[in-house]
Order: structure tokens, then C-alpha cells, then sequence
């Protein structure tokens, strides 16, 4: 499974941005679908996850309330909603793909995409 993550860009404090991550390859519906983001000189952390048919998911508390994830299966594409954007979230967003992972785990994602960089400026 290839990974494609799109959609980042800079925006100021307190604006929206769409992240899209298009999924090609293998059977993409199959996987557990999850977005994380490495901010400089920081660990990669977990963001947000959405299960296989979209039925569930789950976030991190820093970011609950602030992002919505969504899938659409019939387009192989994961999306995350950024809102009420802040200079902490800056950060290069990664989507990644698992079959049976632990949602907030990234060793446990089998694919990776080469995120896209989100710039929030004060």
C-alpha cells in the first residue's frame, strides 16, 4: 500500500485546514487508518485514528474537539480537519495504514506516507 498525504500548507492562528491522504495499492479499505505529526526536535505522536468502515475513532487528547477524521473508502482516501489551528500544531502530519495495530502505536502502522507540513503561524 502506497501512501500520498496532501493538503498542508501555512495558515494563521485559529484557521482550518483539510489534510487528505490517498491510499493506492493492496486493499486500503482493509486497513486501520491513522494521522500522527512530528514537530521539530520532538517525537512523532499520535493524532487521530479511524477504523475500517469509519464506524469508530479515536484522538489524541491534545487535539480532541480540534480535528475530525473521516474516511471514504470508495475513494482509498483518509482525511483529517484541522480547526482552531495554533502555533503548537506545527508540525509535519503523516497518514499511515495498520491491519491490527494498537491506534495510538506507530510501530505498530505497516505503511507510512511521506507527510506533508502544516505551518501555523501566531
Amino acid at each position: 500500500v502506497q501512501l500520498q498525504a496532501s493538503g498542508g500548507g501555512l495558515v494563521q492562528a485559529g484557521g482550518s485546514l483539510r489534510l487528505s491522504c490517498h491510499a493506492s495499492g493492496g486493499t486500503p479499505f482493509m486497513y486501520i487508518m491513522g494521522w500522527f505529526r512530528q514537530a521539530p526536535g520532538k517525537e512523532r505522536e499520535f493524532v487521530a485514528a479511524i477504523s475500517r468502515t469509519g464506524s469508530f475513532t479515536h484522538y489524541a487528547n491534545s487535539m480532541k474537539g480540534r480535528v475530525t477524521i473521516s474516511r471514504d473508502n470508495a475513494k482509498d482516501t483518509v482525511y483529517l480537519q484541522m480547526d482552531s489551528l495554533r502555533p503548537d500544531d506545527t508540525a509535519v502530519y503523516s497518514c499511515a495504514a495498520g491491519r491490527t495495530p494498537d491506534w495510538t502505536t506507530e510501530n505498530d502502522y505497516d505503511y507510512w506516507g511521506q507527510g506533508t507540513q502544516v505551518t501555523v503561524s501566531s
